[in-house]
């Protein structure tokens, strides 16, 4: 199970969350962590509306959702920015400003290959409810879903720490 976490709540947005995965390969065959951010699709005006408002933020920053991955690393000043340190993921971005707790496994596996897998899910999430536990099961579901994956913004992000 992984822990699910609020980030922020914004009118049209509604509650914001992230959680942090990894894939699990032998010990000999690790791949990059993957970082998901989502909204519960409880805002003010509904989840149609915090579908528009997150497909807007996103082509504020210059990502297009079903596009492909974009490496942000060969982007300029780009918006969104991801700290790990001390077991926990920072991620900052316009309207998104959250932090989550990471496994031992997905910090190394962020500081080995410099980098974190990171999608942004324009479809609400009502499911991943801050919080509490989500299950691999639940999880698969959501991310393996095509539609969310069509819709999805989806970018490797630079991991910066501390240290350098």
């Amino acid at each position: 199970m992984s822990p699910t976490n609020t980030a922020a709540y914004t009118p049209l947005l509604g509650t914001l969350s992230v959680i942090p995965w990894t894939i699990d390969p032998s010990e000999s065959n690790r791949e990059v962590p993957y970082l998901l951010a989502y909204s519960l699709g409880d805002g003010r005006e509904g989840p149609e509306t915090g579908t528009r408002t997150m497909q807007a933020v996103l082509s504020e920053i210059g990502l297009r959702p079903g596009a492909e991955v974009v490496d942000l690393s060969q982007i300029p000043n780009v918006g969104i920015k991801l700290l790990v340190q001390a077991g926990r993921a920072v991620l900052t971005m316009p309207y998104l400003n959250a932090q989550c707790p990471v496994p031992p496994e997905w910090e190394q596996d962020a500081r080995a290959f410099g980098k974190v897998y990171f999608m942004v899910a324009t479809r609400p999430w009502a499911d991943g409810t801050p919080g509490k536990p989500v299950t691999e099961e639940r999880l698969r579901a959501f991310v393996g879903d095509s539609d969310m994956l069509m819709t999805a913004a989806h970018c490797l992000v630079p991991v910066r720490s501390l240290t350098g």
